[in-house]
């Protein structure tokens, strides 16, 4: 029929209008989307840090790491004196040097004496007078010239009989030891009697700074001056006995 046939034409047209239109926007949409890939930024193009606009983004700084304390040395012990212990109250008993027997003179004038090995004794009940050899004996006598310093002088070693005791040498080679109860100077002999006389072991006095000097061979019998003269006695409570027999090591009067 010609009406239906129009109807039919006229939808046709208008099915080919809205073909076109959804044609042409769907070509839009594809040339915007093409100009805003070519607008956007290369994600693996690295932009400059100075440049103006951009965001910084600060790197992580790291962790600093605690520096280990460092640990604290240990202190070395100190070395002990080997000084004995004194059982008549308390001394300050001077440490000997190692024991030189038989020490041999040079001719001429005396070597020079170190203070640290060099000593001289001191009466405490007396004190402007030293042990000083005369006459071979051991005496307590008031120091005069250089001989009478160098007669005052003894070297101070270890005990020759007893290594925790003292022995006195002289500048002369000779010993200082008790024969009949006297002290007196004398040679080395070798023999073990020798070295027993020749050996006293320093004991602790009521006066300070002072100290007993006790046989080695003989116990209980102590070093003191009797009318000025050394002797070796058996140990007495009285106060003369314990002034007599109380000396003080010092340094070398030569």
């Amino acid at each position: 029929m010609p009406g239906t046939r129009r109807l039919w034409l006229a939808g046709a047209m208008a099915i080919a209008t809205v073909a076109a239109c959804v044609t042409a926007i769907v070509v839009t949409d594809q040339h915007d989307g093409d100009n805003d890939e070519s607008a956007a930024p290369n994600p693996t193009t690295s932009a400059s840090p100075t440049g103006p606009g951009l965001i910084s983004y600060a790197s992580d700084s790291p962790t600093p790491t605690a520096s280990p304390t460092p640990k604290r040395a240990k202190p070395s012990a100190r070395p002990s004196t080997g000084t004995p212990t004194a059982p008549h109250g308390s001394a300050s008993a001077p440490t000997p040097t190692a024991p030189a027997k038989s020490p041999t003179a040079k001719p001429g004038s005396p070597p020079a004496k170190p203070s640290t090995t060099w000593r001289s004794v001191r009466s405490v009940n007396y004190p402007d007078r030293y042990w000083h050899i005369g006459g071979g004996l051991v005496k307590l006598d008031r120091v005069g010239g250089s001989e009478s310093r160098e007669d005052s002088t003894f070297k101070l070693v270890k005990g020759l009989a007893d290594s925790s005791c003292y022995s006195f040498a002289t500048s002369d080679g000779t010993y200082l030891r008790h024969r009949s109860f006297v002290l007196r100077s004398e040679r080395d002999d070798g023999s073990s009697l020798f070295d027993q006389d020749a050996t006293f072991c320093p004991r602790g006095s009521y006066y300070s700074g002072a100290i007993m000097l006790e046989s080695v061979n003989y116990p209980g019998r102590f070093l003191r001056h009797k009318d000025f003269t050394l002797r070796l006695e058996s140990y007495q409570h009285s106060g003369q006995y314990q002034a007599d027999a109380a000396f003080r090591v010092v340094a070398g009067l030569a």
